[in-house]
């Protein structure tokens, strides 16, 4: 009888500077034959910054959603057809050239820096496939000087918005996808050259919502092998709101991360909501 070799928790793998998860830096050699097309929607996110909120929002509009960082991501994109939405959490060194040779539209979507830090630490805890996570003191501090999978927040979400400059990008921010999803909508349809009825829409709002894609298995992630989530030990979406990191930063931790946001940041010209 043959062993399984337990391949959880594994440590971090660099490529060209981004640490990645084991499985996904492996991935990424097939994607440099990825075409993309000029018709394909793609949505970037840092981790944890709820795209999947983004992705329900053009469903209706698109064809399908798979992952620019799994190979059966890949496999599926060969076969769907225009128009094409694609979701990937790489940064922009590890794009495929082609998206950006074809001028391919991007739905960036913003999360403010300590919701994302708490999410990811929780989600850390669940998903195997990353390594321990340790402290919550420690886990913040790596989460700071980007050693945790996909790198940088602020690099990330900084390049996106550089990017804006000279290719197709509308960039949302969370916050404002809670305060007013029907507004924010409206802003994908008109970026991707969509229209729908307006009670269309409305019904769109209330089955995007968080409290109803949290029910939904197709967005919650439970039908994941508990081998790799594991949702006794937190549920893939588990809250959803803005201003939660209060639940989990000290007074300390806070002091520190805003002096090390701050410097950061230094020049940047976006500006994010830490609550609503």
């Amino acid at each position: 009888m043959e062993l399984i070799q337990d391949t959880s928790h594994l440590p971090l793998e660099y490529v060209k500077g981004v640490p990645l998860i084991k499985y996904f830096a492996e991935a990424l050699g097939p994607l440099q034959s990825f075409q993309a097309r000029p018709d394909d929607l793609l949505i970037s996110n840092y981790p944890k910054s709820v795209p999947t909120l983004a992705s329900k929002f053009m469903c209706p509009s698109l064809s399908s959603k798979p992952s620019l960082t799994h190979c059966s991501g890949l496999e599926t994109l060969k076969d769907t057809p225009a128009p094409r939405l694609i979701k990937t959490h790489l940064p922009l060194a590890l794009l495929p050239q082609t998206l950006l040779d074809q001028k391919v539209k991007v739905v960036y979507v913003a999360h403010n820096a300590k919701d994302v830090a708490v999410s990811y630490y929780h989600f850390y805890h669940m998903a195997k496939v990353h390594p321990e996570p340790g402290t919550w003191d420690s886990f913040l501090e790596k989460f700071m000087v980007g050693e945790v999978s996909y790198g940088s927040w602020y690099q990330h979400m900084q390049e996106w918005w550089e990017l804006s400059r000279t290719h197709p990008v509308l960039y949302l921010f969370y916050e404002d996808m809670k305060e007013n999803p029907k507004r924010e909508i409206q802003k994908i349809l008109e970026f991707v050259g969509r229209s729908l009825p307006e009670e269309t829409v409305d019904f769109m709002v209330q089955h995007t919502s968080f409290k109803e894609m949290k029910k939904n298995p197709m967005t919650n992630y439970t039908t994941v092998p508990w081998e790799f989530m594991d949702h006794s030990i937190s549920p893939f979406m588990r809250k959803g709101m803005a201003g939660d990191w209060k639940t989990t930063f000290t007074v300390a931790q806070n002091e520190r991360f805003d002096a090390d946001y701050a410097e950061k940041v230094a020049g940047c010209s976006l500006s994010f909501r830490s609550e609503l």
